[in-house]
């Protein structure tokens, strides 16, 4: 797959439009609408993600469900969190960019994975925006090839994580690291986990009121952000 145009190319506008926020409104707050990529992009710059929704009983249709979590989880790119451990590591990976987002989106969406939500309507749909230039992987690689990465949504200096997964020891932490130092050099840039995990929380990742994210985000998003490069090279 060919890198992805910089800048990125704005998709048809989508028909579809997502209310604001309602302050009292649970994680998953509408439903149905499209995966296009004028539509994705219009969820996000609006502090929404799609997720599938399971079917009711006596269906077989799986609708998309629209979330912004209360609170929401981020990680603040200077506030990434490397232990001791995770340092000593960290030398034995490359990082790179957008170089082999197919490989990190099929480990990412890995059906023996607990919990896996990636089927192939999402796998197309970001695939799309990836070749519009609004998706990236970030990818650690090792002497024995990709050992981890993740992908998600670039827009300005916000970056909406999607996925990550490892296929070595530590290779999805080395592509979180990777991409917080990417970031790094944007006073507003945010990083969008959705909802923390203890995993997460060990490397930064924090909960706040749904309200803030969506401020912070939208000021993330009209900073001037990274230009993807190609390549990253180590961590120090």
């Amino acid at each position: 797959m060919p890198s992805p145009p910089w800048p990125p190319l704005e998709p048809p506008q989508s028909p579809w439009r997502f209310p604001a926020v309602p302050d009292e409104a649970d994680d998953l707050v509408t439903f149905g609408a499209d995966l296009e990529p004028g539509t994705l992009l219009h969820a996000y710059r609006h502090g929404y993600f799609p997720m599938h929704i399971e079917p009711h009983e006596g269906s077989s249709r799986r609708e998309i469900g629209w979330w912004s979590p209360q609170p929401r989880g981020v990680i603040k790119p200077h506030d990434i969190h490397v232990s001791r451990s995770l340092s000593r590591s960290l030398s034995q990976f490359t990082i790179k960019v957008d170089t082999a987002f197919e490989a990190v989106l099929e480990g990412c969406a890995n059906p023996q994975r607990p919990h896996g939500w990636i089927g192939p309507e999402i796998k197309a749909a970001y695939t799309e925006l990836h070749e519009l230039g609004w998706v990236h992987s970030i990818e650690a690689w090792d002497t024995h090839g990709i050992a981890g990465g993740v992908y998600g949504v670039g827009i300005g200096a916000f970056f909406a994580g999607e996925s990550m997964f490892h296929a070595r020891t530590n290779g999805s932490k080395a592509a979180l690291v990777g991409l917080a130092r990417l970031l790094q050099p944007y006073p507003d840039a945010l990083i969008d986990v959705q909802w923390t995990t203890p995993h997460l929380v060990t490397m930064g990742a924090i909960d706040i009121d749904r309200t803030d994210y969506l401020n912070q985000a939208k000021s993330a998003m009209f900073t001037t952000g990274p230009a993807w490069p190609t390549i990253m090279v180590g961590h120090d």
